[in-house]
C-alpha cells in the first residue's frame, strides 16, 4: 500500500542522528528519500559493534531504512553540479552541515530558493547560525548539558545524569519533520518553499516540562527528584518481589484506589496525604509507607492489576523484554525485512500506514542507478566515479 507521502522527493544530505531520523520518518511514510553521503561516509556507519553481515552498524541501521544511498563529494564543484541536478524535481532538502558550509559552497538557502522556489530546505544544527552560541557544533549529550536537561535528571544522592537515550537528537529530528510537513502544507497555498530551522538547543529547551512553567510562575529552581516528581505524588518507582514498578496517581481518586488495592484504604484519609498538595508536602513519608506495602507484591502482575483498576503503573522492563513483549508486537513496533529488524514508526495512519520497504543499504550502492535516473549517461557516470566526484565505495583516509 502506498504511504501518505508517496510522490514526495527528499534529498537527505544529513549525517549522524537528528537529520537522518527526520528523513527516515518521511521515508517510512512513502517519501522517496535519496541519502547522499560524503566520500568518507556517514560516520555512524563505523559506530559499532555490532555490525550486520554487510558491515552496516546497528546505529546506522536504526535511522537509515527506506532510503536509496548515493555518494558524492560536494566539496568539489562537479559534485555540487550533480546535486543541483538531483534537486531539480525535489520537494525537500535536509542537511546538517556546519553552519556556513552550504553558503561557502554557493548552495545556501538564499541561492537555492532562487533556483528552486518550491523547495523546502530543512537544516538541523546545534545552536542555529547566529546568536551567542550560533555556529557551535552540537552533540546530544553536550546540548543536554548546556540546555539544562542534565541538571534535572538524576537522584539527589548521585547527582545529575545524562538522559540515557539521545532525546535531544531524536526530538530535533521530529521537530524538523513537523516543520517540513508544515512548510509543505503552506506551499499548497503560496506555491513557495521555505527554510525550516531545527536546532538541538531549541528542542532541548522545549522539553522542559514542567520545569520551565514552574520557574516562570513561581521562580522555582528544579531539584533532583530521582524517580519521583516535583509536581505530582505519588509518581515514583517502588520495590516489589520482582521488578520495581512505577506508580503514578494523577488525582485523589486514583490515590484512594491505590490505597485500597494495597490493603490500607485509611491511608487515603490521612491528613498528610488527602490531596496532591498534602502528598507533595509529605512525600518522603508517603513513599516510605507505599514502599512497605508494595515490597512483597509481584511487580508485573500487580502493575497490571493496578492498570486494570484505573491506576497508572508499569513494571520496569528492560529493552529485550520490551522488544519481545506481546503488546509491542500488537502495535507493530518491531519491523522486519530481509534479516533487518528494528523499531517501527510510531505515527500510525489508518488508510496509509507506514512500512519498511527496504533495509538500510550499503554505501553508494544506488549511485549509478540514481544518476542514470536523473539523465546522466553511462559514460558521464563512469567519468564521475573515476574522478572521485561520485563514489560507490568509501574513500579510505
Amino acid at each position: 500500500m502506498p504511504g501518505a507521502l508517496e510522490g514526495l522527493k527528499v534529498i537527505d544530505l544529513s549525517r549522524v542522528l537528528g537529520g537522518p531520523y527526520c528523513a527516515q520518518m518521511l521515508a517510512d511514510h512513502g517519501a522517496d528519500v535519496i541519502k547522499i553521503e560524503p566520500p568518507q561516509g556517514d560516520e555512524t556507519r563505523l559506530w559499532g559493534p555490532p555490525f550486520d553481515q554487510d558491515g552496516i552498524s546497528a546505529y546506522y541501521a536504526g535511522i537509515n531504512r527506506n532510503k536509496r544511498t548515493v555518494a558524492l563529494d560536494l566539496s568539489r564543484p562537479e559534485g555540487r553540479t550533480v546535486l543541483l541536478k538531483l534537486l531539480e524535481d525535489a520537494d525537500v532538502l535536509i542537511e546538517n552541515f556546519k553552519t556556513g558550509t552550504m553558503e561557502k559552497w554557493g548552495i545556501g538557502y538564499d541561492t537555492l530558493a532562487q533556483r528552486f522556489p518550491k523547495l523546502v530546505h530543512a537544516r538541523v544544527s546545534g545552536f542555529g547560525a547566529d546568536g551567542p552560541l550560533g555556529g557551535f557544533p552540537g552533540y546530544d549529550a553536550m546540548v543536554q548539558a548546556s540546555a539544562g536537561l542534565v541538571s534535572v535528571n538524576g537522584a539527589p544522592e548521585a547527582g545529575p545524569v545524562r538522559i540515557g537515550v539521545p532525546v535531544v537528537d531524536l526530538s530535533t529530528g521530529m521537530n524538523a519533520c513537523i516543520g517540513i510537513l508544515m512548510a509543505l502544507f503552506e506551499r499548497t497555498r503560496s506555491g513557495k518553499g521555505q527554510f525550516v530551522d531545527a536546532t538541538l538547543y531549541d528542542s532541548a529547551i522545549a522539553l522542559h516540562q514542567p520545569h520551565a512553567p514552574n520557574y516562570f510562575m513561581a521562580g522555582l529552581k528544579p531539584k533532583l527528584y530521582g524517580n519521583s516528581h516535583g509536581n505530582l505524588a505519588p509518581y515514583a518507582n517502588f520495590p516489589t518481589r520482582g521488578r520495581n514498578i512505577v506508580i503514578g496517581a494523577g488525582n485523589d481518586g486514583q490515590f484512594r484506589k491505590l490505597c485500597k488495592m494495597l490493603g490500607k484504604p485509611e491511608m487515603a484519609d490521612d491528613p498528610r496525604f488527602k490531596t496532591n498538595k498534602d502528598r507533595l508536602a509529605n512525600k518522603a513519608a508517603m513513599e516510605a509507607e507505599l514502599a512497605a506495602l508494595t515490597k512483597d507484591r509481584d511487580g508485573e502482575s500487580f502493575a497490571n492489576e493496578l492498570m486494570m483498576n484505573g491506576v497508572p503503573s508499569g513494571a520496569v522492563q528492560e529493552v529485550p523484554d520490551v522488544m519481545e513483549h506481546p503488546h509491542t508486537k500488537h502495535r507493530n513496533m518491531v519491523w522486519e525485512k530481509d534479516g533487518y529488524r528494528n523499531v517501527g514508526n510510531p505515527v500510525k495512519l489508518s488508510r496509509t500506514p507506514p512500512s519498511v520497504r527496504s533495509k538500510p543499504r550499503k554505501y553508494g550502492i544506488d549511485t549509478r542507478a540514481v544518476l542514470a535516473e536523473h539523465g546522466f549517461s553511462t559514460q558521464e557516470i563512469d567519468k564521475l566515479i573515476a574522478s572521485g566526484v561520485a563514489l560507490t565505495e568509501i574513500r579510505k583516509a
